[in-house]
């Protein structure tokens, strides 16, 4: 089975590309009127500086995925020499499952490229960004959203990603069970329960899945379901089915965790995300 499987297929991103084609000066993003949302840059040819709003300062003169995962102001500044050619798109993880891949990520993040399957993509959309067909703007837009899994999977493999699902994921005595987690949230899940599906004592599990993960099992099993539960409402379902799909008996109970975790009740949820 695909370790990634389970978030891959339920991943909810919202990309925007908002430049492409050759830059010259300096651009500042990722201000208030953004919004809370990452960044994705693409560095095709030239050179490019990103200078963050802290000072940190990144170059980069060869092809390179770059990208900000977390609310971050920052400027790309390019050669005063030479024009670089960039894409560059604003990315926002909608549900707390995927806001937990980014919880303990670096605030920048770079990939240089070589053949392979992120190079196929950027192709691809550089082909979309050049085609004014029908659709083609929606279509760059989710080869944004493929990319970002990309390299998701890339980083976990590499081992870059040191805790958080990810690196959950990636360890050979957790994988199982958070898998089966994300696969039957409604099950009648306990610490107990987990430890044997790792086939662990429950304290040598909790305490590996709180190192590994950077939180207790079974808050990370109350954000899985609400993040399955996000999933579920936006598919109009009703709040008690999605309450019994996620491991809650009630509607009510489903509500009381939904509130604490986001701030809002499902409805008001449902409310904010079609307002935006």
């Amino acid at each position: 089975m695909d370790k990634f499987k389970a978030i891959t297929n339920s991943f909810s991103i919202d990309t925007e590309v908002i430049f492409s084609g050759s830059f010259c000066g300096d651009k500042a993003l990722g201000g208030k009127t953004e919004g809370d949302c990452g960044h994705l840059h693409f560095l095709k040819s030239g050179k490019l500086t990103i200078l963050s709003d802290t000072g940190n300062k990144w170059m980069f003169d060869k092809p390179t995925v770059i990208v900000l995962p977390k609310s971050t102001e920052h400027q790309i500044i390019s050669s005063e020499t030479q024009d670089a050619e960039v894409l560059c798109a604003t990315i926002k993880f909608n549900a707390l499952e995927q806001q937990q891949l980014i919880a303990n990520l670096p605030k920048l993040i770079s990939i240089g490229l070589d053949q392979g399957p992120m190079q196929d993509t950027i192709n691809w959309m550089f082909d979309a960004i050049n085609d004014t067909g029908l659709g083609h703007k929606s279509i760059v837009d989710k080869l944004c959203d493929i990319l970002l899994i990309q390299m998701f999977r890339q980083l976990a493999e590499q081992g870059t990603i040191l805790q958080g699902m990810l690196a959950g994921l990636s360890h050979p005595a957790l994988a199982k069970t958070i898998v089966s987690l994300q696969e039957s949230p409604a099950q009648g899940w306990t610490l107990d329960s987990m430890a044997s599906h790792a086939a662990m004592s429950r304290s040598k599990f909790s305490e590996l899945f709180r190192e590994t993960v950077g939180q207790t099992p079974n808050d990370f099993l109350t954000d899985l379901r609400v993040s399955i539960a996000q999933q579920l409402l936006k598919q109009d379902k009703s709040v008690a089915i999605v309450a019994n799909s996620v491991g809650y008996e009630h509607g009510s109970a489903l509500a009381r965790v939904f509130r604490k975790k986001t701030g809002l009740s499902p409805k008001e949820w449902l409310q904010k995300l079609h307002a935006s």
